[in-house]
């Protein structure tokens, strides 16, 4: 009897429990709307030495190219990555403080309001007044090249008279690569090619048991963590910057503002990255 009365006990816990996390879950939509997180890659960009001079560099787009769709049945159109990757290594290109990127996915667009502005300025007898574009050093060129899904899974569990957790993970794999372009002889400068692990992990208790005859006990609560897929391509685009700047200045493409910032502990520490094994 004081056995059954525990797993009552245990019962009503439960399903307070899972009362708790279900509204929880309800209040998620009522959030206010937050900037981007991001992982520690940001951190390095944002600390990276000075350049001599910022390098205008163009990027015309930076496209998925893995053809990977999401899985079945959760959509069989909607891609496994990102199609914003352009946007993501404008951002990226921007933060680190060595490239000033300049406007060219929407080019097209940029020149029909330059038209407009034009025409506006010879009404007025003032068509020289418009500046003109400025010119890129370099082209960043790339984009996402893979995304490997169940590259590792595995999990554990037990269970003793109907009373049992079990736990499962699943790791993925996105990678992309960027390369920076001399626009004057279209030389490869510098080519990278980074990749980010995306985990996933669930866990689950429960108990399935009947208390006496015609009475069921059950009970289930569990939590599911899945890494979002952008802030992987994010990262990897952020990596592959600082490892960009890291070759340039290895290679005399481009200059620090202070020579004595060659030795820099995040130039150092992507520079010596060991690179890993299968």
């Amino acid at each position: 009897m004081k056995f059954v009365t525990t797993l009552i006990v245990a019962g009503v816990l439960s399903l307070s429990g899972c009362a708790s996390v279900v509204s929880n879950a309800d209040n998620l939509a009522g959030t206010s709307a937050t900037l981007m997180p991001r992982t520690g890659t940001y951190a390095d960009l944002k600390n990276l030495p000075a350049p001599r001079a910022p390098i205008l560099a163009a990027v015309y787009d930076f496209r998925d190219q893995t053809g990977q769709y999401r899985p079945a049945p959760a959509s069989t159109f909607s891609t496994a990555v990102t199609q914003g990757g352009a946007a993501m290594l404008s951002a990226a290109l921007a933060d680190s403080g060595w490239f000033v990127p300049l406007e060219r996915v929407g080019l097209q667009n940029l020149l029909t309001e330059r038209r407009i502005i034009r025409a506006n300025l010879e009404r007025v007898g003032q068509s020289d007044a418009l500046d003109s574009l400025n010119a890129a050093r370099v082209i960043l060129e790339g984009g996402i090249i893979a995304y490997d899904s169940n590259m590792r899974t595995g999990g554990a569990g037990a269970e003793y008279f109907g009373i049992g957790a079990s736990g499962q993970y699943q790791v993925d794999q996105v990678s992309i690569n960027l390369r920076a372009v001399d626009i004057a002889t279209g030389e490869v400068l510098a080519n990278v090619t980074t990749s980010k692990t995306i985990y996933s992990h669930e866990l689950r208790a429960g108990v399935y048991r009947f208390i006496d005859f015609s009475r069921l006990l059950e009970a289930e609560v569990g939590y599911t963590n899945n890494e979002p897929v952008q802030m992987a391509v994010m990262s990897a685009i952020e990596s592959a910057v600082i490892h960009l700047v890291t070759q340039g200045v290895d290679r005399q493409l481009w200059s620090l503002a202070d020579q004595e910032d060659i030795s820099h502990p995040i130039l150092t520490a992507y520079r010596d990255a060991p690179v890993p094994k299968l």
